[in-house]
């Protein structure tokens, strides 16, 4: 446990399996109570929040879709009711739906721009007033080295990666002023159980 953390409060959004997971639990660890969104793998965040309990700390599994703006409200406000308050905003959740351009349907493109950048969105607008009136919050967004490169098969993906880190960068410039930080972190290929349902070349061709 790390004094910067002890008894702050974080939601993180898809937070049932893979990366999301992994910050829940690790927040858990340094000290935080954890609110856990997700909405396709709730059952990983209901788990991911029971093991959070057993360190020691508060942890509470919600339902919620991240497209849905009253959703996310609904979301930070049970965050505030049931843990007191919030201080850290992880927006993680994020899909893929992978074609090239010529084959992709609008249907997919809108999934992933809506899941990914739109999600990102609601929460943020969501958690922003709570974040203003008490003059301090942290925001973290998760983008994509995808979303700085582009990717093959990845349009939908990497414009969404893409729309995440200027969101990040106009978000940091509205509610620094309010003593709120944003930013936003890029990984690369990490094993998790969206990339092992990627195609074999997809995930031979990321590695090299």
């Amino acid at each position: 446990m790390t004094l910067e953390f002890a008894g702050r409060v974080a939601l993180v959004t898809g937070a049932g399996r893979g990366i999301g997971a992994a910050i829940a639990r690790e927040l858990g660890r340094e000290g935080c109570d954890v609110a856990l969104v997700d909405l396709g793998a709730f059952d990983g965040a209901e788990t991911t929040a029971g093991t959070i309990r057993g360190m020691g700390r508060r942890a509470i599994a919600l339902r919620a879709d991240v497209t849905d703006l009253r959703a996310a409200e609904n979301a930070v406000a049970a965050t505030v009711h049931a843990l007191g308050r919030l201080d850290i905003l992880v927006c993680n959740a994020g899909i893929t739906r992978d074609a090239m351009v010529w084959k992709m349907t609008e249907e997919a493109w809108d999934q992933v721009l809506d899941v990914n950048l739109k999600g990102c969105f609601t929460f943020c607008r969501a958690a922003a007033p709570v974040f203003r009136t008490q003059q301090q919050g942290r925001i973290v967004t998760m983008a994509s080295i995808n979303g700085l490169r582009g990717k093959v098969g990845q349009s939908n993906y990497a414009a969404s990666k893409a729309g995440i880190v200027a969101l990040t960068k106009s978000l940091a410039r509205e509610l620094g002023p309010s003593g709120v930080t944003v930013n936003c972190v890029a990984p690369g290929m990490v094993a998790t159980e969206m990339t092992v349902a990627l195609p074999t070349e997809v995930v031979e061709k990321a590695r090299m």
